[in-house]
């Protein structure tokens, strides 16, 4: 039986679709993760064993460079002792500075090394290692900033849904008239700027319109008072801060405002939730925007960016939404065209066969 390290951290667009490779892999191989103490926040220990080894982000303050080069190197000599400890066969990376130095060691120690990238424009951590990776798994063909030269390299693979999420209801609104269901996500971390603007959106619509929510707060500290906000106005309400089993719920609405993280987009998409994406302007590369627009390019749901959204943008484009019943249904049709080949036993065995290739 070969033997796999899934090595990833950071945050939950890193670590969940790790959780899933593990999963998918966990019958046929021999299974190994490790992650950052960040990273850790999103496992869960009774399903998933892992080992804890923190690297120092080199991408951080300058002053901090030095420190954090000599623990990064140290990083690396601690990959080496894990690689030659456990005799590893494969390292499948997802992407992120807390991967690279058990990518480089991979590299020392011939280790075939597969890379992961779901978002539309390669990570930097994926573009330092591409050259000796044998194989990335991606979302799409045409990556941005992806060397034309090794394209060679890539294997195109549905989206990776963690297990439970094929096992979802999917939305089945035929339109909004009756009551809007909005899910508000902010993504593994949360979204400050949505806490605020969003729940007044909400209050705002609420006065016309029979509304219920459910809103992912930023500030852990503040749930009660979003609560009490949501209460106040007389609008049924759920808050919570981080949810891993939140595709259990999306079923249940009929509309999502979201950060345009790939995973989140993808269980969206799946689930048949026609979204408004509202990509983080400061993420790297800008790769939330790139995400969400090959969603728009498929018209699958609507976009706006940080810049424009004011309180009456939003109440416009979701009172639009609602009365245009025939650019709903397309959206959800579309959704459908783009996700229905996504069966876990599809990606089990696309999966399954590239780690036998070698």
């Amino acid at each position: 039986m070969k033997k796999v390290l899934i090595s990833t951290g950071g945050s939950g667009g890193h670590v969940l679709p790790s959780l899933s490779l593990y999963d998918h892999l966990k019958n046929n191989c021999e299974v190994y993760l490790t992650t950052d103490k960040r990273g850790s926040n999103f496992i869960d220990k009774k399903y998933y064993n892992y080992d804890l080894i923190n690297v120092p982000n080199i991408y951080s303050k300058l002053i901090l460079f030095p420190i954090n080069i000599f623990l990064f190197f140290f990083c690396i000599f601690k990959s080496f002792n894990y690689f030659k400890k456990k005799k590893i066969d494969f390292l499948i990376s997802t992407g992120g500075y807390m991967s690279l130095p058990f990518c480089i060691a991979a590299k020392f120690l011939g280790i075939r090394i597969i890379l992961y990238e779901p978002n539309r424009i390669l990570g930097r951590s994926n573009k330092f290692i591409l050259k000796n990776c044998s194989k990335i798994l991606c979302y799409y063909e045409d990556i941005l900033n992806f060397p034309e030269d090794l394209k060679f390299k890539i294997v195109l693979i549905q989206p990776l849904l963690r297990e439970q999420v094929y096992n979802c209801q999917k939305n089945l609104s035929k339109n909004l008239k009756s009551e809007l269901r909005i899910l508000i996500l902010g993504g593994s971390q949360g979204a400050k700027f949505f806490d605020d603007l969003m729940s007044n959106v909400i209050i705002k619509l609420s006065i016309d319109n029979n509304i219920k929510v459910m809103h992912q707060i930023h500030d852990v500290s503040k749930l009660n008072f979003y609560e009490n906000k949501y209460n106040q106005a007389g609008i049924s309400n759920k808050i919570f801060n981080f949810n891993p089993n939140i595709s259990d719920q999306m079923g249940k609405f009929n509309l999502a405002i979201t950060r345009c993280g790939a995973s989140s987009l993808a269980e969206l998409t799946y689930l048949n939730l026609p979204f408004i994406g509202v990509p983080f302007p400061y993420a790297k590369d800008n790769h939330q925007y790139h995400n969400v627009k090959k969603y728009v390019d498929h018209n699958c749901c609507w976009i706006l960016e940080q810049k424009n959204i004011t309180t009456d943008i939003i109440c416009e484009l979701i009172i639009n939404i609602r009365q245009n019943i025939d650019d709903y249904d397309e959206k959800k049709h579309n959704m459908h065209k783009i996700s229905y080949q996504n069966s876990w036993n599809n990606v089990n065995k696309k999966l399954i066969d590239l780690i036998n290739e070698h």
